[in-house]
């Protein structure tokens, strides 16, 4: 693979960067948010635990606003030995490891304390135990949140407020069915072309958590937001395999307790941020907070995907987790 002249000049940055930084390692760590969110500045955080508890010997780099592509491009810069670490979203993690779609399903966590339970859990690392036939390692699962709906026709109360909008999902089989199921025209669309897609009204609205929507400014050509929190979306820190493999047994421990404490700081200011983002949001959208009746009808809506996809995802993963999340209700 050629690389891009922008990309080999950032390369030769954090080369020299780490020559001079005198490090023995350099972990080159790219997301696809911008340098104001929560997982940036939880990268931030990662990365001086790591040099400071290397004593020097790791060298952490960042890079934001998908300055090293998206998120199948460097999970796949991961595989081949190119990029050292990425903080993908699971959804397109389902490229690489199919059973990560039990995260796509919607509604299947009801609150964060339930999601923290199933990625902490041996769910979690059974699909973190996943990555490293496909050439990544999972150090942590970080949160990205749950995901709101906004558009630009009229606010959205109920399921078939949704019928003949233009919605823009990821490209994610589960998350299209869903809308469609709940009336939408979904339309699959990369983030990076999302904001003049909203702006020349290709679509009518997208879904994302409250911290992107507010960053990305998406209130600028966005009129309504609701918050149906239908899927709850967690990234998943991860380092290239090939680069983890060749680093001492007393580094990979000061890489894995700072993704641990990272966790933690991640979600913590993530829960934060994101109450936050919904105030201030509330001044320059129209905000529907639905009530738990008009809620239980988008769940009841989307009841037919968790049958559609059963044979997919694996109907004793589902079944687990139902049973996992009914446990932890009681």
């Amino acid at each position: 693979m050629k690389m891009k002249p922008v990309f080999a000049a950032i390369f030769l940055v954090a080369f020299f960067a780490a020559a001079a930084f005198g490090a023995e390692f350099t972990i080159n760590a790219g997301i696809g948010l911008n340098d104001k969110s929560a997982q940036f500045q939880s990268l931030k955080f990662f990365k001086e635990l790591v040099e400071k508890n290397s004593g020097g010997k790791i060298e952490v780099v960042l890079f934001h606003s998908s300055q090293l592509g998206d998120d199948r491009t460097m999970m796949e810069a991961l595989k081949m030995g190119t990029q050292e670490m990425t903080c993908p979203s699971t959804a397109p993690m389902t490229a690489f490891v199919n059973a990560y779609k039990i995260y796509d399903l919607p509604f299947l966590f009801a609150n964060e304390k339930v999601a923290d339970y199933i990625l902490d859990g041996p769910v979690g690392k059974k699909l973190l135990d996943m990555l490293p036939a496909q050439g990544m390692v999972g150090l942590a699962y970080w949160e990205n949140g749950f995901r709101m709906l906004t558009n630009n026709v009229h606010s959205v109360k109920t399921p078939d407020d949704l019928k003949g909008l233009k919605i823009r999902t990821m490209e994610n089989p589960i998350h299209l069915a869903a809308f469609k199921v709940m009336g939408a025209n979904p339309t699959p669309m990369a983030f990076g072309e999302l904001f003049s897609a909203m702006q020349q009204k290709v679509v009518d609205g997208q879904e994302n958590p409250w911290g992107t929507i507010f960053l990305q400014n998406y209130f600028e050509v966005q009129k309504f937001a609701t918050d149906t929190g239908h899927v709850y979306s967690p990234f998943v820190l991860l380092i290239s395999k090939g680069f983890w493999d060749g680093l001492p047994d007393d580094m990979k421990k000061v890489v894995q307790d700072a993704a641990d404490q990272s966790k933690v700081h991640n979600r913590e200011l993530n829960r934060k941020m994101n109450a936050e983002y919904l105030e201030k949001l509330k001044g320059k959208m129209e905000v529907t907070i639905l009530t738990p009746e008009q809620k239980a009808a988008f769940q009841k809506a989307c009841q037919p995907i968790y049958e559609q996809f059963a044979k997919d995802i694996g109907e004793d993963l589902i079944k687990e987790v139902q049973k996992l999340t009914s446990e932890f209700k009681k």
